[in-house]
């Protein structure tokens, strides 16, 4: 049966050829030193024991996921079904520990069994429902997602503080979840090469049918298969869960694409039969390094994107690279130079120390140079969103005007990105932190992370819970919510029937926007909440639930939704009924939003001056920074925008 050990053909001499020859056998690893290499030279806050445990901590969730995963792409399948059941292992494991009072360790065996339990569906639907592996694990995806969703009602649930211990430190300063990562892979490196599974993943991956006939019962084999990868994505979802303080029902979202990455930039095939757990750990560390290289040199969170990806095809091309110049698979238990003899092994040493002396030297050169600008770093929640875009503008005004280096990034809506970035901005040691969270439970451990190392940091629109900020820079949500309520009830004359349009599920401004219009409706009984459903803040999405809500309400009258973007997609579902027989209300005051309330097509907008927000963030994190008196909690008004009076908003 086939495994991923290399064996090179004769060619190169000498220890040039040798040299050549070890980093061509070895791709990821050559893109890592590249990499590692790369950013040290550009960023001298990079090679720092700080930065690189923290690396090892980004790595840590991916790589446990993509450990799994390897199971699974050795044996020639594909499972896009662990970023949810990590978020549905952990939220298991919160809800029963909190809300059902089970004891913590019966609730990590129920999360620990929720994963397993979902690889083995994966598994009967694959080997005995003869489904493609790529649909049974897309319909897991959307199931476990559901799931998680539906035992959390949308809300992020407090981690047992028992649990929590593994996104701790153990002696101050090795992270706990670096050392899980570590156990996980030798597990992984132990299954793959010492059992019988693990031969068996090998053959499969190599040749099914070969395999079948030579006795394999290959049926029961992938059910033990997608359950370990199930059990990975558990452990993974636990991890991750206790460096946030928090299950989050959306957590994890798109890691599925992560861990897949990661195998395949570690070596293994697609088309199964090779792959090995030291690979898939490069693969993931090489894209923890791109996403902390990148943010230490501020480079654009749109820009960040592109280059990950042509970072991953160009790691994958040097792979085909090697295969090309020579370097053959070896089948399991052949002879060979499998492992390191003479002369290789000292050539392999002396590329260790060159590398370590080239890395040294970068890291010393670096220290010596500092911006003498004060420097802060902005994390949002997203920039896929033109609210929180004009915060970022005016975060970039501000900070240009006083002189600061702003480094603005966009966590896309996952709080454990964003905890990513804050950590990165600690290890970069900069003057001071706006922080505009995901999640505010979900941001604590990362700001407390700050406040050790004595950096401000003040919340921009949403608060930070269990840490300590400087000041909270935000609108008033729940007020919003009661103007808006207010707004639309007085429109429709106390009655009719209405339809709110929720944000993403789980998040803080979704929450208290839709309570503050929850309590204002309570003034007005005449009014009938005929349906709720969320459409994630997002214009699209807006569009196509109204639409499927129209089949079900055709008689509306008046349509709250918790942001503007949302509300554009209900004027475009409503068509010419958009301002004339249906209202609209939204939330942001952006200017598509504010130009819909001039044109007519939405009622009003609760505007909250998002660039002025911004604004003040900045100029009070430089204040904090200075050690200057800064207020705890500075309110920027919001305002019910109509059409009488859009012409006088400069928000």
């Amino acid at each position: 049966m086939a495994t991923d050990t290399l064996k090179s053909t004769p060619g190169a001499s000498g220890a040039s050829g040798g040299l050549r020859r070890l980093l061509l056998d070895n791709g990821a690893l050559t893109a890592l030193i590249i990499l590692v290499i790369a950013m040290s030279a550009l960023s001298g806050d990079f090679l720092t024991t700080d930065n690189l445990l923290n690396i090892g901590v980004q790595a840590a969730v991916t790589a446990i996921l993509a450990f799994g995963v390897t199971f699974v792409i050795v044996s020639a399948g594909i499972d896009l079904s662990v970023g949810s059941v990590a978020a549905l292992s952990a939220t298991v494991l919160a809800w029963s520990a909190t809300s059902e009072g089970v004891p913590v360790w019966i609730a990590v065996i129920l999360a620990i069994a929720t994963g397993i339990a979902c690889g083995l569906v994966n598994g009967v639907l694959i080997s005995y429902g003869k489904l493609p592996p790529f649909i049974a694990t897309l319909a897991m995806l959307s199931v476990g997602r559901g799931l998680s969703l539906v035992i959390s009602q949308g809300s992020p649930i407090a981690f047992p503080e028992s649990v929590s211990h593994l996104g701790d430190t153990l002696g101050g300063w090795l992270p706990v979840p670096v050392l899980v990562m570590i156990v996980m892979g030798l597990i992984t490196a132990l299954i793959l090469g010492r059992t019988y599974i693990g031969r068996s993943m090998y053959a499969i991956g190599g040749n099914e049918e070969a395999a079948r006939l030579s006795g394999l019962r290959v049926k029961k084999q992938k059910l033990v298969i997608y359950a370990l990868s199930g059990l990975f994505a558990a452990a993974a979802g636990i991890v991750l869960a206790s460096r946030l303080s928090s299950a989050q029902p959306q957590a994890a979202q798109g890691y599925e694409l992560d861990a897949i990455a990661a195998v395949v930039i570690g070596g293994a095939s697609l088309a199964g039969g090779t792959g090995k757990a030291s690979g898939t750990l490069i693969g993931a560390l090489i894209l923890a390094v791109l996403r902390n290289g990148l943010n230490l040199l501020s480079v654009s969170a749109f820009w960040q994107q592109v280059v990950i990806g042509v970072v991953i095809a160009l790691a994958v091309l040097l792979d085909t690279v090697r295969r090309k110049a020579g370097a053959t698979p070896v089948t399991a238990g052949a002879g060979g130079s499998s492992g390191l003899k003479g002369p290789q092994a000292v050539k392999y040493g002396l590329a260790v120390v060159l590398v370590a002396a080239i890395v040294g030297g970068l890291s010393l050169f670096n220290n010596g140079s500092s911006s003498s600008n004060p420097k802060v770093g902005l994390s949002l929640s997203t920039l896929n969103n033109p609210f929180f875009v004009q915060i970022k503008e005016g975060a970039q005004a501000e900070a240009k005007k006083l002189g600061a280096d702003l480094t603005v990034t966009d966590a896309q809506n996952d709080a454990s990105q964003q905890a990513n970035q804050l950590q990165n901005f600690t290890s970069e040691g900069v003057d001071s932190i706006i922080v505009n969270p995901v999640d505010s439970d979900a941001a604590g451990p990362s700001v407390r992370s700050a406040n050790k190392a004595d950096i401000p940091v003040v919340g921009v629109d949403r608060g930070v819970n269990k840490a300590e900020t400087a000041a909270l820079v935000a609108s008033d949500n729940v007020e919003g919510g009661k103007l808006g309520a207010k707004a639309l009830a007085e429109k429709l004359g106390g009655k009719g029937k209405i339809v709110i349009l929720q944000g993403l599920a789980g998040t803080s401004a979704s929450r208290e926007r839709g309570a503050g219009f929850a309590e204002g409706l309570k003034a007005y009984p005449g009014i009938d909440v005929v349906a709720k459903q969320p459409a994630d803040f997002d214009r699209t999405k807006g569009l196509d639930v109204m639409t499927n809500l129209l089949q079900a309400h055709p008689d509306v009258q008046g349509v709250f939704a918790e942001n503007d973007e949302m509300a554009l997609g209900a004027v475009k579902a409503l068509g010419s009924k958009a301002g004339k027989s249906v209202q609209i209300i939204g939330f942001d005051g952006t200017p598509d939003g504010l130009k819909a309330v001039k044109e007519g097509t939405m009622y009003a907008s609760v505007a909250q001056q998002p660039k002025e927000l911004g604004r003040i963030a900045v100029e009070n994190a430089l204040r904090a920074a200075d050690d200057k008196e800064v207020e705890k909690t500075v309110k920027v008004p919001v305002k019910v925008v109509t059409a009488q009076n859009v012409d006088e908003f400069t928000g």
